[in-house]
Parts: structure tokens; C-alpha cells; sequence
């Protein structure tokens, strides 16, 4: 099926081009919506979607293009759907890399990491080739964090910096389980850290966090009370929460990781408040022990300029360490197997 393109008006030089991969999916249709109508951007952005997914999934992108028209966006500038790489990279500023191959029943991970290294080592050598050199990248395909270092180290002339993959779902996760155990609403929550990986090994840190209770701003600790929680059913229900919707809905999560997907995007491009910070998975320094070179998450904080740095001198201890290393650990592995799998 040939490719769709759609022109709604245009205002030359104004429009910010977006990419979403895997734009047929459940995902995807939650996202486009929420980034055309200016949740990410602003209303007044203009923008042009290209929507990537594989041949097959072209009579369903139709359908996809259609809808968007007949939301009657003001800021939706153009939409082009194309199972094309280049068409859907060339010269974008944001790429969303939504699509990534699931794990199948019976796939053992390694299958997983293989079939999933080919898909990011051909969409890294793209962005390289096609995207502006300034472009930012998040990864939310699983394995998200590899999937993103692949692509990173496949896109060499782009800034290894301009390159992130998703762990805010994780983040919300965890700000609304604090939200709802101290009866405030979750943007009454800040500075929740997810360290490491986006898995059941990633570490949920609530030791900085603050809540907002009364006008006053109070530790987790403080406002909890309730230290076993913290330390247990607190972290696994938010490790466990992925596996929980798939469940209870026989499909993995898919408004909330869009509505974290636009969280995500929205800091990278305007900034953080100067007192708080993010949790992405980003390239690591060396900072806190984690080995450099792993995509890793961390707290961040974005500046103005779209620049970010890992948030220096919390506290770590022995309980934290053992939990950052044992989710680093799971990187390393996963790296050295995904690494072995690129072509020479």
C-alpha cells in the first residue's frame, strides 16, 4: 500500500516534525492524539506527525490518519503515514520510538533482544543518516533501555545525550501509589526517583521524594509513616504494576505509558522546575556508581536549553545500592548479549 500523506494547511518554518514508530499500535493511538492537539508542544505549535509502522499495518494507519483529520486539530499542520524509514525520519526534531517486537509466547529473551537489536540497529542507522542532528529520541519499546543504547550506538553523529528511553510511566506509577496512600493528589508528589531499568528489577526511590500536604512540603517518610511500606509493597506493586494491567485487561498499558511518553517529551523540551527533577533513562556518567556507558535511569534535571544532568549528592544507602546494583547488573547483561547480536 503506498504511503499517505496528508496536508491540512501550512505555516513554512513554524512546524516541529514528530515520529512515532509502531503508529498503528495501541499505544500510538492514545500518543498521536495527545501530541496534535499541543499536550506536548503547546497548542499553538504547529505539527507535522509521520507515522512509521510496518507494511502490513498501512490499511490500519488509513484509519489512523483519518481519525486525526476528523479531530479538526488546529495545530495538526500534516500527517504522513509510511512503512518508509527515510520519509519517516528525514529531518525530524523529535522521534517517539513507540514499536518494538513483543515477546511472543514460547520466546526465550535472547530471541527477544535479537529480533528487537535488528529493529533499533536499522532505526538508529536512519535517525543517523536522516533525522537533524539536533533530534531528541525516546525509546519506549521493550526492552526500552537497550533498545536505546542500540540506537544510540548506531546513530554515532548524533549526541549520545540526544538519546533517552522511558522510564516516567514507572515515575507516575509510583507518585500516584504515594498520592494515594497520603490522600493528596499526585502532582502534590515530587522527586520520586526510578534508578535503573525499565523491568522488575528497577528501583522505585521514595527516600527524596517530598509531598505537599497542608502548604508544607514534608518527606515521603514523614508523611507515610510506614517505613515497611516504603520498603516493600510500595516498590513491588510499582515493578509489578505493567504485569498487573496485562492481567487485568489481557493488553499492557497503553493510555497511561502515552500520558507518560507526553510527560516525558514535554520536560525534555521546556524545562524542569528549578526544586524538582525527572526520572529518564539516560547514558550514564559514572554518577553513583553505575557503569558508564549503560542507558540507565536516573534523576535528571532539563534545563531550558533542553540539556539535562543527573541530579549529584543524594544519599545512597546500603539498602538503595544493593537495589541500583542489582538493576545495573540486569543492563550489563542485557547490553552484552544485545551487543553481540549487531551487525559488524
Amino acid at each position: 500500500m503506498a504511503d499517505i500523506h496528508k496536508v491540512f494547511y501550512q505555516i513554512p518554518g513554524k512546524a516541529i516534525r514528530v515520529c512515532v514508530t509502531g503508529a498503528a499500535g495501541q499505544i500510538a493511538y492514545s500518543l498521536l492524539y495527545s501530541v496534535a492537539k499541543g499536550d506536548v508542544f503547546g497548542k499553538d505549535q504547529p505539527i507535522v506527525l509521520t507515522l512509521l509502522d510496518i507494511p502490513p499495518m498501512m490499511p490500519v494507519l488509513e484509519g489512523v490518519v483519518m481519525e486525526l483529520q476528523d479531530c479538526a486539530l488546529p495545530s495538526l499542520q500534516e500527517v504522513v503515514a509510511t512503512a518508509d524509514v527515510q520519509k519517516a525520519f528525514t529531518d525530524i526534531d523529535v522521534a517517539m520510538l513507540v514499536g518494538a517486537m513483543p515477546r511472543k509466547e514460547g520466546m526465550e529473551r535472547k530471541d527477544l533482544l535479537k529480533a528487537n537489536c535488528k529493529i533499533f540497529e536499522g532505526q538508529g542507522k536512519a535517525l543517523d543518516q536522516y533525522a537533524k542532528k539536533t533530534v531528541k529520541v525516546v525509546v519506549v519499546g521493550n526492552p526500552a533501555n537497550t533498545n536505546a543504547l542500540i540506537a544510540m550506538r548506531c546513530a554515532p553523529s548524533i549526541p549520545k545525550e540526544n538519546f533517552s528511553c522511558l522510564t516516567r510511566l514507572d515515575q507516575n506509577r509510583a507518585k500516584s501509589q504515594i498520592a494515594a496512600r497520603c490522600s493528596v493528589p499526585s502532582s502534590a508528589v515530587k522527586n520520586v526517583t526510578i534508578w535503573g531499568n525499565h523491568s522488575s528489577t528497577q528501583f522505585p526511590d521514595a527516600a527524596h521524594a517530598l509531598v505537599v500536604k497542608d502548604g508544607n512540603k514534608i518527606s515521603v517518610a514523614e508523611a507515610v509513616k510506614d517505613d515497611a511500606w516504603i520498603k516493600g509493597d510500595f516498590i513491588t506493586t510499582v515493578q509489578k504494576r505493567g504485569a498487573a494491567v496485562i492481567a487485568a485487561r489481557k493488553l499492557s498499558s497503553a493510555m497511561s505509558a502515552a500520558k507518560a511518553i507526553c510527560d516525558h517529551v514535554r520536560d525534555w523540551w521546556f524545562g524542569t522546575p528549578d526544586d524538582e527533577w525527572v526520572s529518564m533513562g539516560v547514558i550514564s556518567d559514572g554518577s553513583y556508581g553505575v557503569p558508564e556507558g549503560l542507558m540507565y535511569s536516573f534523576p535528571v534535571k532539563i534545563s531550558a536549553d533542553k540539556s539535562w544532568t543527573i541530579v549529584q549528592g543524594l544519599a545512597v544507602d546500603a539498602f538503595a545500592k544493593e537495589k541500583m546494583e542489582l538493576t545495573a547488573k540486569e543492563l550489563v547483561d542485557e547490553r552484552d548479549s544485545a551487543m553481540s547480536f549487531l551487525s559488524a
